[in-house]
């Protein structure tokens, strides 16, 4: 029992190390790159706090090099998924009991221990494994982590603080439970703050979690059970398995004590598994949670009255920071007639200065994107543009994987605003461009909300207010986070809470209360002080 109304630390957000030459931080993270290629390991899982060896490996491979060997990671048969769930089922026992204040301090210690001395090692792991740029690694695997940590605490109190009105006569009060029985975390590539999310803060809320990461981040989730294991983590209340995602989840999913479904990943797959936990629902014993973010074909449209140069860079930083491997990246614009050729210009003129290679040289700003299946994707629509009538490319449009997987960053103009790279999500630094009559700007807004089935990140630039608005209105159900002259990426924890609708997700706003909400379920305690002796009412008097 606590004994006391705690206050946590007001939770700030990270603040970004710069990187630049010379600084502490920049030796201090080259060195720790170079330390951990040279080092090839072999990554167990993690089940009741122990590391499990299978005997099944599959190999790691840097993306911007792709023959040379990270080392192994071991994946999970069935005995290892069943045995992940009972020991999480056991954990809960106590877990779910333990003081919410105890809780907090571990995820509390997480955040600094991220923040200090791993925060070089988690960054190095991200930029080796999933070829982040240091800046890119920083405001991910350091800052957003640490700020989902901090944050998600101060949450959970605001949460708890909510109370019901009570009375002379009774008390009423809400508990927060943790849901019943054990909850799954799917996690994607792109984002080690997001992998390390999922699973958090459903555990901060008391409940107990399976973790399936990415296969294609399995290294820096290692760097984060770590982290999570010195800052105290009981055993069982958070395991990690590798492996066959189908057998994973067929496995999980097949439990009657599955609770909860914590997902980042793909739209295809999460509407499969939706549609897996509809067809097991008269086996559980709850009625499972289910939380989404999954991909965007995220736009930015100019009104004539914006600044050509402030556009541009919206669409460079938005489209082609970490290789448009983001689910809020910017993959289609919309430009006025009247703007196009000074946009188009300096467009052409900047991405000639991108440099492309491996994120070990800081002078890079695009690296390689995460696999072979995503090079051949990305190459094939390259190659389709390169073919078609309706397509042109204006910038960029090479590709080559003899090394690593590099994709030009590629700036496609189209005549046709249905064109396939208008409304297919590619995950890839690929922009297209759709040119519109400056007096059609509202018709516009109706064709960008109408081309896609994603609605997850979106960004008007006008300096014509009136604009602004139309375009806030008209969009309204396009994208569940709006931008007004900025780029349509870099959502911060605690300042935007991020999510989409549609094809792109349940909105649950990750970096927010309302995700934390998902994770329990109230109950009602009311405490009568005096209680009735007479079941008769004052009505019933003669």
């Amino acid at each position: 029992m606590g004994k006391g109304f705690f206050k946590v630390p007001v939770a700030i957000n990270e603040p970004v190390k710069s990187y630049k030459p010379g600084s502490e931080e920049r030796e201090e993270v080259i060195l720790t790159y170079n330390t951990m290629l040279a080092e090839r390991i072999d990554v167990p899982m993690y089940i009741n706090g122990e590391n499990v060896i299978s005997g099944n490996t599959e190999t790691m491979h840097p993306p911007h090099d792709h023959k040379y060997v990270l080392g192994t990671y071991h994946t999970a048969q069935k005995k290892h998924v069943k045995s992940a769930i009972s020991t999480a089922l056991e954990a809960r026992k106590s877990w779910s009991q333990l003081p919410w204040e105890q809780r907090a301090g571990i995820f509390l210690r997480a955040a600094e221990l991220i923040a200090g001395p791993y925060r070089a090692k988690i960054n190095a792991s991200t930029m080796i494994a999933q070829s982040k740029t240091v800046f890119q690694a920083e405001i991910d695997a350091a800052c957003e982590f640490v700020d989902f940590l901090r944050f998600n605490v101060q949450f959970m109190t605001d949460i708890y603080k909510d109370q019901p009105e009570s009375t002379s006569a009774a008390w009423n009060r809400i508990e927060y439970r943790p849901l019943e029985g054990f909850t799954y975390a799917v996690s994607p590539f792109n984002f080690t703050s997001i992998a390390g999310n999922l699973p958090a803060c459903m555990a901060l809320m008391g409940n107990v979690v399976v973790w399936k990461p990415s296969d294609s981040q399995v290294y820096s989730a290692k760097v984060i059970m770590d982290i999570f294991e010195e800052a105290g983590i009981p055993p069982g209340v958070i395991n990690v398995v590798f492996g066959d995602p189908v057998m994973i989840t067929d496995t999980i999913l097949a439990s009657p004590d599955f609770s909860g479904l914590h997902f980042t990943g793909s739209t295809n797959i999460f509407k499969d598994l939706w549609k897996q936990i509809g067809n097991n629902i008269h086996n559980y014993k709850t009625y499972p949670r289910i939380v989404g973010e999954t991909g965007g074909k995220d736009f930015i449209v100019a009104h004539s009255s914006a600044n050509a140069k402030q556009v541009a860079t919206g669409m460079l930083r938005g489209a082609f920071e970490f290789q448009g491997q983001k689910c809020s990246a910017a993959s289609r614009a919309y430009i006025p007639k009247s703007l196009w050729p000074e946009i188009k210009s300096f467009l052409i003129k900047e991405m000639k200065t991108f440099k492309i290679g491996s994120p070990d040289d800081f002078s890079n700003f695009i690296t390689a994107v995460i696999h072979e299946g995503s090079f051949d994707k990305l190459a094939s629509f390259i190659d389709q543009a390169k073919k078609d009538s309706d397509a042109t490319i204006i910038a960029g449009g090479g590709y080559d994987k003899s090394k690593g997987y590099f994709i030009e960053p590629t700036l496609i103009e189209t005549i046709n605003p249905k064109y396939p790279t208008m409304s297919t999500e590619l995950f890839g630094p690929v922009m297209t461009v759709y040119v519109y009559e400056d007096s059609e700007y509202e018709a516009t807004l109706k064709l960008i909300d109408q081309t896609s089935q994603y609605a997850l990140t979106g960004a008007i630039f006008s300096n014509d207010r009136f604009a602004a608005n139309v375009a806030t209105k008209a969009l309204e159900n396009a994208a569940g986070n709006f931008y007004i002259n900025d780029k349509p990426s870099g959502a911060v924890v605690g300042q935007q809470p991020f999510g989409g609708a549609r094809a792109s997700g349940t909105n649950d706003k990750a970096g927010s209360a309302q995700n934390l909400l998902r994770w329990v379920s109230p109950r009602m305690i009311k405490e009568t002080f005096v209680t009735p002796t007479n079941y008769r009412y004052p009505f019933l008097g003669e």
